[in-house]
């Protein structure tokens, strides 16, 4: 199936499934697609009468519903170019984005208008509140717009990344960079009208948007959204109620289930404990688990998508083990996102699978061992940092192939293996590489362990470690309200468990990787919308970073 533009997905799938539904609000909504074609049309009539044209930028902000695809089909198929805004920016972040992408609408849920700046609101022509699409603020009276048929080279969207990085870059993606996710998706995992997708991610996501929004809406999928965060106590009924065949997820969630759910159970028990530590034993145990796993998510789950971040290899172990229908998926918001990706029960553990249909990838510069920075070339590619030209430039090769910046092996079976980023790469003391993102999988792999940082300071690797208190307490039962009390009993607990941190680590990574010091995180870690810990505000090597030290 193929598609080269938002508006031949949206043509075909309306006049395809028109009685058919296209999306639910758990408990609250049902939308048909000709439902949802009636309300495209009256939020396009409302656009066009405060003055938009075909070309004109308009921002997205609003929590997960159907009134969030509603919005995103009504602009871009009319020749608009939306911005969808990740819900998790700042209020300062939401202003600057609606600023730099010369937005004249705003398409906004009620919790997140409050955040956004009011001297912006009053430059722009309209607000429409999403829940309803009624008009909260219209700016003036003007000559009505004008609608285009978009061309497949024609910009749909501009994304402002969330990077860990650097400052938020708007991506530019066209019509056909974005509709092609639908036929590299569908080449690599089908599916079809009988499907039902749980949304969990941020729509504004551009994994949950292309393969979470726009493949299910053209096959002809339903998808549920959740009125309220995806806690596991608000996921439970949720899952219960909508028995999903496929949901999308960022490792954050399925590690904490396994950590939490799966692993301390395991590990409590000293006796428990020794027997996990047999290989035949904790296979069957994780076979054991998987089966009840899959009753929690409703029992008819085929597809869970994983992306967005590297899978701690233990909690992938697991899932392996535990023949939970797990995928990995590997991309970037420049490539609209998909470039590889492993389905379900056909794994080689540790790699993000082979390259989608109709991508190129090559290793660039690669060493001995055949590991370089992995280049693409992909119909999905971006058009460029909206007003960037610099970055943009410095995004591509002189023979025109993207640079992901990510440090990868690609063997003789095609399967890619991301080792990291190149731009958060060490040099150990013989020139050797070291990614913390492998030693980080590690440390968090630690049932102490919540998340974790390594740097590199004065030539040695610091880790900063934000520890699991609720299994420390398990421990320490002094430790309760350890946060506001602290004692010297107490601080002498923290310096054991670092202690057995940093063995634990150290006897599990290469000698060149080993750390020097493990410094207690106490507060949480400084995050992207995305849930990615901004790794630039924790560099040691670059500046000096305020923690509070255990050890």
């Amino acid at each position: 199936m193929t598609f080269n533009t938002l508006k031949e997905v949206y043509d075909l799938s309306v006049a395809k499934f028109a009685s058919k539904v296209v999306s639910t609000m758990h408990e609250r909504e049902t939308l048909t697609y000709t439902d949802f074609r009636e309300r495209v049309e009256d939020l396009q009539k409302t656009l066009l009468e405060a003055g938009l044209s075909a070309g004109d930028k308009v921002a997205l902000l609003s929590s997960s519903m159907p009134n969030w695809t509603v919005s995103y089909f009504a602009v871009t198929t009319m020749g608009m170019i939306v911005v969808p805004i990740l819900p998790g920016f700042s209020s300062e972040e939401f202003g600057m984005i609606l600023t730099h992408s010369e937005s004249k609408a705003l398409l906004v849920s009620d919790r997140l208008y409050s955040k956004v700046p009011k001297e912006i609101i009053n430059k722009l022509n309209i607000v429409v509140r999403t829940k309803n699409l009624g008009v909260i603020f219209r700016g003036g009276d003007f000559q009505p717009g004008t609608p285009a048929v978009p061309q497949p080279d024609d910009t749909a969207a501009i994304i402002y990344t969330s990077g860990t990085t650097s400052s938020p870059k708007g991506v530019m993606l066209s019509h056909r960079a974005l509709a092609y996710q639908i036929e590299g998706a569908s080449d690599l995992f089908p599916i079809d009208e009988t499907d039902r997708f749980l949304s969990i991610l941020p729509m504004s996501h551009v994994y949950e948007c292309s393969i979470g929004m726009l493949y299910p809406f053209a096959l002809g999928a339903t998808v549920t959204y959740m009125d309220r965060p995806p806690t596991a106590s608000a996921l439970l009924p949720v899952m219960r109620d909508a028995k999903p065949t496929i949901m999308l997820s960022v490792p954050l969630v399925i590690d904490k289930i396994y950590r939490s759910q799966v692993l301390a159970k395991f590990t409590k028990n000293p006796v428990v404990r020794w027997f996990y530590g047999f290989a035949p034993i904790r296979r069957g145990l994780h076979r054991i688990a998987g089966k009840k796993l899959m009753k929690v998510f409703g029992g008819e789950l085929r597809f869970f998508g994983i992306g967005g971040a590297k899978l701690d290899p233990q909690t992938e172990q697991f899932l392996y083990e535990a023949k939970f229908p797990y995928a990995i998926g590997y991309g970037l918001t420049e490539t609209a996102p998909l470039l590889a990706g492993k389905v379900p029960y056909k794994h080689a553990l540790g790699s993000t699978g082979v390259r989608m249909k109709g991508v190129e990838l090559r290793i660039a510069d690669p060493n001995s061992t055949g590991e370089g920075e992995l280049q693409a070339k992909t119909p999905s590619v971006m058009q460029g940092y909206y007003k960037n030209p610099e970055a943009t430039a410095e995004a591509f090769t002189e023979d025109g192939w993207f640079r992901t910046k990510d440090s990868a092996i690609i063997d003789e079976q095609g399967t890619v293996f991301i080792k990291g980023r190149m731009n958060s790469m060490l040099i150990g003391p013989s020139g050797e590489n070291i990614y913390p993102e492998d030693i980080e999988s590690v440390l968090n792999s630690h049932t102490y362990v919540s998340e974790s940082i390594v740097t590199e300071e004065d030539g040695k690797l610091i880790a900063l470690v934000r520890f699991d208190y609720d299994q420390i307490q398990l421990k320490y039962q002094e430790l309760k309200g350890y946060i506001n009390d602290k004692t010297d009993q107490m601080a002498r607990n923290l310096e054991e468990i670092a202690d057995e941190v940093k063995k634990f680590v150290n006897e599990r990574v290469a000698s060149f990787s080993r750390i020097a010091k493990i410094e207690e995180q106490a507060e949480e870690f400084e995050k992207t919308p995305s849930m990615k810990i901004k790794r630039f505000k924790y560099d040691r090597s670059k500046k000096n970073v305020a923690t509070k030290k255990t050890k």
